[in-house]
Order: structure tokens, then C-alpha cells, then sequence
């Protein structure tokens, strides 16, 4: 029988060390065409920020890239990837973990990750939205046909933007899974992420499996903690030991520097400085405001795009469904944020790269 594709050596050092992993936008010109300059000039700029990889085909990147009509799929996977490898041939000591989003029926799925694997993407971002009425046992079939073909990094996707429910014993099984490798947890919700990682730690292979956030509403409090679950000194302790957020596909140069000053605070096992505490709250803020959770979500993606615009990285803010704009009083919202909290962004230095990144 033949092995199961496993991600090179060190780009699985890196994953479990932890890294932040902006997830992709899509990049489209007034006829709401690919603009393949500014898409290739938003995977240099992750890349130039710090980023230690990217995930592309994910929600961010828009869901219907897969339509037939749309045929988007196989062309930003190969179009980041061709960017990534003219990346890490002027530094290869820095290789750069690739995720590619998988969706649908399991066929669909499997094709998928074929793709995806045969372009070299080292990790398939499961999302099961499209099987919202299978049975556990039906999900962990799906998932181990797709685990054939590539390396899993399970999702969470929250309820409110397509994903489902999925319970302890759902994460407790998948994690059995040979080749699930990591997971992002992004349910925007505490109880239901602390079942994810609770059947992590109860699986026994929590050095094994890479717990990465995607809980945009709750980033460096989730970063900052560490999980157990008895009171035994022989109990693992879990940490999130990195980001993929779509919150982290802007001003993507702090995260990256946040990402690194929580590891430090963390090393040092020291308490806690409350100022960490007060900007876990200003980013959380800043979510609400991009995301549009007064609307539920609603806006989330053209209200990524519109910080995006306001840095020059995107032209506009169209997406493939015409009908996805900014909420009403969101943009005032945005304007409102970016205002409160200029410390948060990294528009000094995008300034000073826009030109190399859209040659």
C-alpha cells in the first residue's frame, strides 16, 4: 500500500512551530476578471510581511471560484504557487507552508486535493459546508478518501457563514485520522472551539497535530492561552501555536509581529502584560468592524477588500456575486477603527513596497 503524501520535513518543523497564514483574497478587475498583477502583488506582499505560508481557495478567496460558470479554482492555486516558488528561490531558508482550501461532495473533494497536491500545496483545508446533513461516521469517511491525496488541516468553519456543527466526538475520531495534521479552529465560539481542542489533547496525538486559530473575533486570546484539561502534571498542555485567519489577510506585517511577541511572552512564561490583554480587545474591535458582524457577516469579504483598497494592494472591492457589498454604515465603521487604532496597521510599509510588489 502506498504511503500517505506527507508535507516535507520542514515545512511540518515549521507548521508546529507556529506561523501566520493570511487567508487568500481574490483580486478581480472592473469586468470581475482574475487581476493576476495585484493577485500575484497580494502573495508578495504575505511573503514580504513575514507570513509563513498562505491558504488559497478558502472562504476568503470566495467559495465560488468552483463554479463551472467561474472555472477560478485550478488558476489562483497555480498562480500563488508559481509567486511562492519565485519567493523561496531568493530564500529557500524560509520555505513557505501551502493550503489549499477543499470543499464539497466528496468527489468534488478528492478532485480537489488531487489538484491541489499535483501543484505541490502542502495541507487541504477541509471545509464540510457541503454536507451539512451527513452523520459523523459519513464526515470521517469524506475526510480519510480526501487524507489519501493530500494532508489535512481540519476546519471549523462558524455556523453563521455556511459551516456546521461538529462535536467532540466528530474532532475525537478525526484526530485517529493518520494524516490529519493540524486543524484550525474558527467556530467564533468558546465552547465549541474548547471541544475541538479537547479531542486533540484526548487522542494523544497533540505533538502531532498543529492547533491553528481561526477564531477572528478572539485572536491573541486564543494565542495567549493554554489548554488542560485535569489537574495531572502528565495532562498536555495545548497552545495555538499560530493563525489562519482572514483577519490576518490584512495589515498581515503587525500580525506577523504580534504572532512573534506572544511566542516570546509565552517562552518566558511570565504573566501576561495587561497591555495584551487591552489590544486583544482593539482586534477584536477592528473584526467586528471588517467583518461585519452587525450584519451577520454579511460584508465580511468586501469589508477585507476595503482595507485592502484603502492601502493600494487592491483596485476595487467586486467579488464574483454582485450582490456582496459593504453593509450599510459598515464603511463608517472601518473609518471608524482605522482612526481608533493606528497602531494596528502596516500602511508604512506597504507604502514603501506597493511598487516592487504590483511590477
Amino acid at each position: 500500500m502506498a504511503s500517505l503524501p506527507k508535507p516535507p520535513a520542514k515545512i511540518l518543523a515549521r507548521l508546529r512551530e507556529g506561523v501566520v497564514i493570511p487567508a487568500h483574497p481574490l483580486a478581480l478587475n472592473r469586468s470581475r476578471k482574475l487581476d493576476e498583477k495585484r493577485q500575484q502583488a497580494l502573495t508578495r506582499y504575505y511573503c514580504d510581511a513575514g507570513a509563513g505560508g498562505v491558504a488559497v481557495g478558502v472562504h476568503t478567496t470566495q467559495f465560488a471560484i468552483r463554479l463551472p460558470e467561474i472555472g477560478l479554482y485550478k488558476p489562483v492555486l497555480v498562480l500563488a504557487k508559481e509567486t511562492l516558488d519565485a519567493r523561496e528561490k531568493t530564500a529557500p531558508q524560509q520555505p513557505l507552508i501551502r493550503v489549499a482550501g477543499i470543499a464539497g461532495q466528496t468527489q468534488q473533494a478528492v478532485v480537489e486535493a488531487q489538484i491541489a497536491a499535483e501543484l505541490g500545496y502542502h495541507l487541504g483545508l477541509v471545509s464540510l459546508s457541503a454536507l451539512q446533513n451527513a452523520s459523523n461516521d459519513e464526515l470521517l469517511t469524506h475526510l480519510k478518501h480526501i487524507s489519501q491525496h493530500i494532508a489535512i488541516m481540519g476546519f471549523y468553519l462558524q455556523p453563521s457563514v455556511g459551516g456546521r456543527r461538529l462535536d467532540y466526538a466528530f474532532w475525537r475520531h478525526a484526530a485517529e485520522i493518520e494524516n490529519f495534521l493540524a486543524v484550525k479552529i474558527a467556530p467564533f465560539n468558546r465552547y465549541n472551539s474548547l471541544d475541538v481542542v479537547r479531542a486533540i489533547a484526548d487522542s494523544g496525538r497533540s505533538n502531532e497535530i498543529s492547533l491553528y486559530t481561526g477564531n477572528d473575533d478572539n485572536i491573541v486570546v486564543d494565542l495567549l492561552s493554554t489548554f488542560s484539561f485535569t489537574d495531572g502534571k502528565a495532562s498536555p498542555k495545548l497552545r495555538f501555536t499560530g493563525g489562519l485567519l482572514g483577519h490576518w489577510a490584512f495589515w498581515t506585517h503587525k500580525a506577523v509581529e504580534q504572532l512573534e511577541d506572544i511566542k516570546q511572552i509565552l517562552t518566558k512564561e511570565q504573566p501576561i502584560p495587561q497591555r495584551w490583554l487591552n489590544l486583544a480587545q482593539q482586534i477584536t474591535d477592528v473584526n467586528q468592524a471588517v467583518f461585519d458582524f452587525h450584519h451577520q457577516f454579511r460584508g465580511c469579504i468586501p469589508g477585507i477588500h476595503e482595507i485592502l483598497r484603502k492601502q493600494g494592494l487592491l483596485e476595487n472591492l467586486l467579488t464574483l456575486d454582485q450582490d456582496e457589498k459593504l453593509s450599510s454604515g459598515q464603511l463608517a465603521e472601518i473609518d471608524r477603527v482605522y482612526e481608533a487604532y493606528p497602531h494596528l496597521n502596516d500602511d508604512h510599509f506597504v507604502e514603501e513596497n506597493l511598487h516592487h510588489w504590483l511590477k
